[in-house]
């Protein structure tokens, strides 16, 4: 599954892969770099660290909702749609399109993505 990030009136730039085990890659020049694993079964995300990964968030395998965790109610930041385009949340306005993924299942890709390229970019 591939991972593009939108620019505006560019074409879409490639930014990292997810592969069949479900590690999240970030591409670069030379080797590619592991930056975190999305479970396909539960849509957990985890966010790769030293020592055991975290659990960063989580998508909602039925809608495509994607939530930050945190200690409370957890944190709703975006969603995916059923063609791979990601979206994420602005509070009181329209959501802005952020990029999009390609491949199969697109509900847990997509919010690994999200969560893990495109967040720290958006807040």
């Amino acid at each position: 599954m591939k991972i593009y990030r939108h620019r505006f009136f560019l074409p879409d730039k490639k930014v990292g892969f997810i592969d069949i085990s479900g590690h999240v890659l970030k591409s670069r020049f030379g080797p590619d770099k592991k930056i975190g694993q999305v479970d396909f079964r539960t849509g957990k995300i985890y966010q790769h660290r030293f020592g055991p990964d975290d659990c960063f968030g989580h998508v909602d395998l039925e809608n495509g909702r994607i939530y930050l965790q945190r200690f409370g109610p957890d944190e709703y930041v975006g969603r995916v749609k059923e063609n791979g385009k990601l979206y994420h949340h602005v509070p009181l306005g329209g959501d802005d399109y952020v990029g999009r993924v390609v491949g199969d299942d697109l509900f847990a890709g997509g919010g690994a993505a999200l969560l893990l390229f495109f967040t720290p970019d958006v807040n």
